[in-house]
């Protein structure tokens, strides 16, 4: 079976939906399924946000010192991170709030982040990119978003969108033309690529690979399902990127296991065989 049918048959094998782009960074080949279609982003939406941080700190409108405190208010209707079960009163650099949003996930991190920009600018920022199908609708997705909620409930994307953002970055640590339409210096996208290469979840791509694979990405998760978009590197050189969102996620499988654990699973597995596929 050639790389595209092994990707094909461990979606087919599921009940729900699995959208994905692949990129092999060494021979340019790529591999889609429902890769243009609007997906409930999860926290992959969080390198966009990144970005536009970045580019208006370039133009001055952002300072990365600035000193952000933790206020009890941050802490509602939160479900990921750290920063909710810590003490109020906290002062970090907005440096380090896009860290915390990236690397842990932090919504804490997130709303410090977004309070300073908006959705409009942040949404605009996309669109100028290309990112046709990436559409930012909330500072944070309600907690009480039921399982089947509508597509306008929350923010969207599609795997072509963030092998597209993941692309732009890699080549902004080298090109001016990739860093003028990020809008950021050559030291600001060098920060945003060490800031997605120490993501401390490891499951989903990382999840099937060898321990110590590098990989630069962005994890998330939502009520619908599980997704995550990552630059996978091998031997130091960026090998291939994969964006893979699972959607329509059942809550439980029918032998008991969680459906999350299967998307996840599944978006481990896409990586494990790019891994080999793109190696022979």
């Amino acid at each position: 079976m050639t790389t595209a049918d092994q990707l094909s048959a461990i979606c087919d094998a599921q009940p729900f939906v699995t959208r994905f782009m692949v990129r092999n960074l060494l021979t340019g080949e790529e591999i889609r399924r429902g890769a243009d279609e609007e997906t409930p982003s999860g926290s992959t939406r969080k390198t966009s946000i990144m970005m536009a941080a970045l580019k208006a700190a370039h133009e001055g409108r952002l300072k990365l010192d600035e000193p952000v405190t933790y206020e009890e208010r941050l802490s509602k209707e939160v479900a990921s991170g750290m920063f909710r079960y810590m003490t109020p009163g906290i002062v970090i650099s907005l440096r380090d709030a896009i860290t915390g949003m990236m690397t842990l996930s932090d919504n804490v991190c997130t709303k410090m982040v977004l309070e300073r920009l908006t959705l409009e600018e942040v949404d605009g920022y996309c669109k100028a990119l290309g990112m046709a199908n990436t559409h930012h609708r909330f500072l944070i997705p309600p907690l009480a978003l039921p399982a089947d909620h509508a597509l306008t409930t929350v923010t969207t994307t599609s795997a072509a969108d963030q092998v597209l953002l993941l692309q732009t970055i890699l080549d902004a640590q080298s090109s001016t033309e990739a860093q003028q339409r990020l809008g950021c210096s050559a030291e600001l996208c060098a920060f945003a690529m060490e800031t997605l290469k120490h993501q401390i979840l490891r499951y989903g791509i990382r999840s099937r690979l060898p321990f110590e694979t590098l990989v630069a990405s962005k994890s998330g998760r939502g009520k619908r399902g599980r997704m995550d978009a990552g630059i996978v590197y091998r031997q130091g050189a960026p090998f291939f990127i994969i964006t893979a969102y699972t959607d329509d996620v059942p809550q439980v499988m029918p032998d008991g296991t969680p459906g999350y654990t299967l998307s996840l699973e599944t978006i481990g597995r896409l990586a494990q065989v790019c891994w080999n596929g793109f190696q022979s």
